[in-house]
């Protein structure tokens, strides 16, 4: 059996706040997908309870600004840009029928899946190439020295992001 893709879609589920049955769709994907990463994320968090999973989360995005999952955060901090960036957002969000949620609409759950309705076009690449990849680099340097079974989830979509929309680009 051929190993399935892991989608945006299935990033932004992974990348949101933990539901009920997430330990279950981990599970589900790392059989499915066979994803190094998202395995090791699996090892890390064998016997996770639905709380376990929302401390986690909590202690990694919410509390910690530096690894927050808010990308216009990274690329703006709070400046008059990062409000551009949120309207931006908030009007590809609009133009791709994406409902926002309780997050900003710059929150990386729903870039990903902006991204899953976008395909590979251009504006895709262009997404990822000014946007996404600079902030998951800064999101990655919040983990380094720490060990957070997290990193191994956003190593796992830098690696996806490279492969499909910045193949040839020099800089990620």
């Amino acid at each position: 059996m051929k190993p399935r893709s892991l989608t945006y879609e299935h990033f932004a589920q992974l990348l949101a706040y933990p539901s009920a049955d997430y330990g279950a769709m981990v599970e589900t994907l790392v059989l499915e997908a066979q994803d190094d990463h998202l395995s090791a994320f699996a090892a890390a968090t064998k016997g996770y309870t639905a709380t376990d999973f929302e401390e986690l989360y909590t202690r990694t995005f919410d509390i910690n600004p530096i690894s927050s999952l808010e990308i216009g955060w990274h690329l703006y901090g709070e400046t008059y840009e990062r409000g551009s960036f949120l309207v931006k957002m908030r009007q590809l969000l609009k133009s791709l029928e994406i409902p926002e949620s309780t997050e900003l609409p710059d929150h990386l759950s729903h870039i990903l899946q902006a991204l899953e309705k976008l395909g590979s076009s251009d504006e895709a690449n262009t997404l990822v190439a000014q946007y996404l990849a600079p902030a998951l680099t800064k999101i990655l340097d919040g983990f380094k020295e720490k060990s957070n079974p997290y990193e191994h989830l956003v190593l796992s979509l830098q690696r996806v992001l490279h492969e499909r929309h910045l193949s040839g680009v020099e800089t990620l």
